[in-house]
């Protein structure tokens, strides 16, 4: 028999998400939310409603969580009806968010009192795989436990990677995404030299996707911002702002030196500061024409 899942956060990510795990055989209750759009398209595919995460809890086996971050997990966790008042022994508790790895392990010891799993799965790709089920998904848990959830994320993940024990997936999503990031702010800042020198940008583009330099990251972000759009990567620029503090604030807890990861968060924090932070992270291209006078795109 198929767990029962609850899901609290129906966003851009989670919506897809909880789509998949109802349409594919899960008991599925859904925390409501002002938002009535995503909440009324998956109860009538057959999700139930509930009015708090105490509620969810009460309904579920396991319970997902997918919101913006540690903020709004511990919200979730430690709020008013929130779970770790209402969760029994032997649930499993999955947090997809991208988290700040302190708080992931603090949560986690607090859920272990009750005999809790609490597992960091944080995804990537967009919401179009998301609804597609096809994210990849970084899970940090116990091998029993891992074993647990893993027929669940199957309904929305293409590829699943146990990476570690707790912890340690939000701890890598963190060093992927600055990985990530830090491309984006490259291509922002190497299309506006390019343009400014004299370079034909198309040229260019044609030259960094037949070579070593070329990677996913340019093509949805470099090629559709020479276009004249900045929405290729469907990935919103305050969200990956969030992601790169995270990661700083890992590093100096490490007691690692972080050159670039400062100089990426920062080159997000401007963009923000600009007014593209409710954008998506194409915008680091705007806010570079706007900081410089030189137009990148043909828009």
């Amino acid at each position: 028999m198929n767990a029962k899942i609850g899901f609290i956060g129906l966003g851009m990510m989670g919506h897809g998400m909880a789509k998949n795990l109802v349409t594919k055989g899960f008991t599925l209750t859904v925390l409501g939310h002002k938002n009535r759009k995503p909440i009324e398209s998956l109860t009538g595919m057959g999700a139930t409603e509930a009015s708090n995460p105490a509620e969810v809890a009460a309904r579920s086996d396991i319970i997902f969580i997918c919101v913006v971050g540690s903020p709004q997990v511990e919200e979730v966790v430690f709020g008013k009806n929130g779970l770790l008042g209402a969760v029994k022994p032997g649930q499993v508790v999955v947090d997809c968010s991208t988290s700040e790895p302190e708080s992931t392990a603090r949560i986690a010891d607090e859920f272990s009192f009750k005999r809790v799993a609490f597992v960091d799965a944080p995804l990537a790709r967009t919401p179009k795989e998301a609804e597609e089920g096809r994210l990849n998904v970084m899970v940090g848990a116990e091998p029993e436990i891992f074993t647990k959830i893993e027929p669940a994320l199957k309904t929305f993940g293409e590829n699943i990677f146990h990476v570690g024990g707790p912890g340690a997936g939000h701890k890598l999503k963190l060093v992927n995404n600055f990985f990530a990031m830090g491309q984006a702010a490259l291509i922002a800042e190497s299309l506006v030299a390019a343009k400014r020198s004299g370079i034909d940008l198309d040229a260019f583009c044609k030259v960094v996707s037949a070579g070593g330099a070329n990677s996913g990251i340019f093509q949805m972000v470099g090629l559709s911002a020479v276009a004249g759009t900045y929405d290729g990567l469907r990935f919103g620029l305050d969200l990956a702002r969030k992601d790169l503090r995270y990661y700083t604030h890992m590093t100096e807890q490490l007691g690692l030196p972080s050159v670039l990861g400062e100089a990426v968060h920062q080159s997000f924090v401007l963009a923000s500061a600009l007014g593209y932070g409710g954008k998506l992270v194409g915008s680091l291209v705007e806010a570079q024409e706007k900081i410089t006078g030189t137009k990148v795109s043909k828009g």
